[in-house]
């Protein structure tokens, strides 16, 4: 059989150990398409709508630190990737996105379809090209996945209709040697000052971001032997387990006071892996030692008081050794203290009795059946609010969106996770308004016979965006959602559907849900004002 120009792409990605493509086929795609169809060692996700597959891209390489691939048609198909692909940017996740073009003859005048995708991708893309040749094909595809990995980002290759169809025999470029593994560690004298800092400190506090997921074991070792707590930001949730002594849980809006409490009084702050977002609200007139792979990121905004750029890993290991142990016995003893206040307002506010459920009771109840070894994909909105505030992590996978901040992810990450971790059990937690915005691909899931479950937080209404109306000082408008059967749509679906309306209906069907081996939808009617 003839091998084409789109052959050499798919088998370029297949080296590259790109395991799935998630799109939808059209007209000026249908020779990629059929290059999936043909490989044996890349699978094409049918997904109900382009922004899904982008999501989906963005989510599995967040969750698994390889490439994410999406594919689209041209013009349409195109602006729908967008939203998904700024996820992919702004969290700094390596995605390529596939796009079809019209055919060579008609680019330029303005044919059916046709729109200029180079202009419409610069903005999310580090590279974006169009395959004009059939000989381009080989450095350009080559280059998009470098840039796609070493700038962390997204990688766009739009592909006109004729050229995927041409004949081309050449093969694929070999990974090995294609992109240095490097390990980045700051100077001796950096390190030795670091350590110098450290041991100077009578109430040191960790802050761990999503930059050091690759660095638990060392966040923990340091913990311990420098007596320092650990805060996450939201987007590191998880990263420790939030049962262990020294965990403060999430720093920042979406976080609990405690956190905020704990590092206010610290006298240094260790921070790691950490963007110094708005949302984390990482106080800068504190003493602060700052790890960053990232230079940019490195006193961001304010100097801090040393910065060291390095890998989380390869940096914390070189604190450690040789950085003797210390107790502050009088900081942990507060931090203790406050944390056990904290622990029994959250039980005082997850009361069993009321009608509507209250979101605190459902995150109690999802704490307590969620395995430790499970994915929990989190969408955007109140969900959220209640699991960063509330939600104790055993150690369990939390994927979000984190700068874009979307409605609408934790389905289509949901649909990532499940294909990437087949033996994990994968919960998505979004709010119904979350969820009607890609409900779609719920039928998704179920052709693919994947067993999520999906909390929906049903409470009928925005209701973050209520409270922003309120704390704003405008009325209330336009937050109000129309209700709808979810249950009798996953039955349609060909899932299962669970509807909870009172607390002792709760936790049998999360359990049921749990032990399924079907796409599932738990709605639960909740209590939408935050009481406290």
């Amino acid at each position: 059989m003839t091998k084409t120009v789109s052959d050499f792409i798919i088998e370029q990605l297949a080296v590259w150990d790109v395991k799935y493509v998630f799109g939808l086929p059209g007209t000026s795609a249908l020779g990629l398409v059929e290059a999936i169809r043909k490989s044996n060692q890349l699978q094409f996700i049918q997904v109900r709508h382009e922004e899904t597959a982008a999501l989906a891209a963005s989510a599995y390489s967040k969750l698994t630190g390889e490439i994410g691939v999406c594919l689209s048609i041209a013009g349409p198909g195109a602006t729908n990737l967008i939203t998904g692909l700024f996820d992919a940017k702004m969290d700094k996740t390596p995605v390529i996105a596939l796009t079809g073009q019209v055919k060579r003859t008609f680019i330029g005048p303005g044919t059916f379809q046709e729109i200029d995708q180079e202009a419409l991708f610069n903005p999310v893309a580090v590279f974006n090209k169009t395959i004009c040749t059939r000989e381009q094909s080989k450095e350009l595809t080559s280059l998009a996945i470098k840039y796609a990995c070493t700038c962390q980002g997204v990688a766009h290759l739009a592909v006109p209709n004729d050229v995927q169809k041409e004949e081309w025999t050449e093969q694929p470029v070999s990974k090995e040697n294609f992109i240095p593994l490097t390990r980045i560690l700051p100077d001796k004298e950096v390190i030795l000052e670091a350590q110098r800092l450290l041991n100077q400190a009578q109430a040191p506090v960790i802050i761990a971001g999503f930059g050091a997921k690759e660095a638990q074991k060392e966040v923990l070792a340091l913990s311990e032997k420098m007596d320092a707590p650990v805060a996450t930001t939201f987007r590191a949730k998880g990263l420790i387990s939030e049962f262990h002594p020294y965990s403060l849980g999430a720093l920042g809006k979406t976080g609990s006071p405690v956190a905020r409490k704990i590092v206010q009084r610290a006298d240094l702050l260790m921070v790691i892996g950490s963007s110094f977002s708005e949302q984390t609200s990482v106080p800068l007139d504190k003493d602060i030692v700052q790890i960053d792979l990232n230079p940019i990121h490195l006193s961001k905004t304010t100097p801090v008081k040393l910065p060291l750029w390095g890998d989380s890993k390869t940096t914390l290991r070189a604190i450690l050794d040789g950085l003797p142990a210390k107790k502050n016995a009088s900081f942990i003893e507060s931090m203790a203290k406050e944390k056990q206040s904290w622990l029994e307002k959250i039980k005082q506010e997850a009361d069993a009795r009321e009608i509507p459920i209250r979101p605190q009771y459902l995150v109690k109840t999802l704490e307590e059946i969620i395995p430790e070894e499970a994915i929990i994909t989190i969408d955007v909105g109140d969900n959220g609010f209640w699991m960063g505030r509330n939600f104790r992590s055993k150690g369990q996978t939390l994927l979000m969106s984190g700068y874009l901040g979307t409605m609408g992810f934790g389905l289509p990450a949901a649909l990532a996770a499940s294909l990437a971790y087949k033996d994990k059990k994968v919960f998505c937690l979004t709010g119904d308004g979350g969820f009607t915005q890609v409900m779609g691909d719920f039928l998704t899931l179920v052709r693919y016979n994947l067993p999520v479950v999906v909390v929906v937080f049903d409470n009928r209404e925005l209701a973050m965006i209520t409270v922003e109306q309120k704390s704003e000082g405008y009325p209330v408008f336009a937050t109000e959602l129309q209700p709808l059967d979810f249950v009798g749509f996953a039955h349609s679906a060909g899932g299962i559907g669970l509807q909870v309306n009172t607390p002792e209906e709760l936790q049998p069907a999360l359990k049921e849900a749990v032990h399924s081996n079907k796409p599932v939808i738990v709605d639960v009617l909740l209590e939408p004002r935050r009481i406290f």
